[in-house]
């Protein structure tokens, strides 16, 4: 079978913040299993299409195949989630055109981001990336948010024709005059990342073989190298999910994520095999 585009969830065992993540419950259904029944949904209409879980734990794996996904096992001295991905790529009989990141942490993704950044990919870009811009109330929940999870969430600076130009887990650009800003406009200058990730096989492979740089190192955001590498990055605006789309990093997110779930029901879809 020729696959055109391979999608791959990384599902790392360690965690310093929330150990064995991607097999923590919310709201009665684990992490990863919730991520593969919204990308399974994403997906489900789209030729040459596969979807994989790279892990490094074979408990992990045999997790994922009960949801009925495939799952193979990559290195676990990799460090990141791409790199993760390029490894489960290499492992397919006939190598992908393009490789979906799609982050085990993040299963509150915006409907339609997956397919928008396959379109991106297809449509030339060389890595593709969802962004959404925050009204003025969203901008305010997320100041909020960072007060109890400074590294939770990460904004982006973009050019208008939808180049990259900068990510931080601060909140960027520093904004001045605000008050009249507010009053002129409905969204806010701030575009909010969403921790989902496609390349093409280059840029993947250059990405992975360049050592991390000291700015990466700072922030903890990957994608950084591939601006200092000069690799451009397409930023695909996307509507705002029913959820907050930060991902899951500690037992307060957990919370908070049941808590939205208790109020306004459950976003992902069952998990049909």
């Amino acid at each position: 079978m020729t696959i055109s585009t391979l999608v791959v969830i990384p599902a790392r065992a360690g965690s310093s913040r929330l150990p064995r993540k991607p097999l923590r419950l919310i709201a009665g259904r684990t992490l990863l299993h919730r991520t593969i029944a919204m990308a399974r949904a994403a997906t489900a209409d789209l030729p040459d299409t596969q979807l994989l879980v790279a892990t490094d734990d074979q408990e992990i794996a045999a997790h994922a195949r009960a949801a009925g996904c495939d799952a193979v096992l990559t290195d676990s001295a990799i460090a990141t989630g791409s790199g993760r991905a390029l490894a489960a790529a290499r492992q397919c009989e006939t190598p992908p055109r393009f490789i979906v990141n799609l982050q085990g942490d993040s299963p509150f993704q915006p409907e339609g981001a997956l397919r928008a950044v396959i379109a991106a990919l297809e449509a030339g870009a060389a890595v593709a990336t969802p962004v959404i811009a925050l009204d003025w109330p969203a901008l305010d929940a997320l100041r909020d948010h960072k007060t109890r999870s400074p590294f939770s969430g990460t904004t982006c600076a973009r050019a208008p024709d939808g180049r990259a130009l900068w990510f931080s887990k601060t909140i960027i650009p520093a904004i001045r005059d605000e008050q009249a800003l507010r009053q002129s406009q409905p969204l806010s200058p701030v575009w909010r990342h969403v921790g989902l990730y496609g390349y093409t096989l280059d840029a993947l492979t250059r990405f992975e073989a360049a050592p991390p740089t000291a700015l990466e190192n700072l922030e903890g955001l990957e994608q950084l190298r591939l601006l200092e590498l000069g690799i451009p990055v397409t930023t695909v605006p996307v509507s705002p999910p029913l959820f907050d789309s930060s991902g899951i990093d500690t037992e307060a997110d957990i919370a908070r994520v049941e808590a939205l779930i208790a109020t306004h029901g459950d976003p992902v879809p069952p998990l049909a095999s």
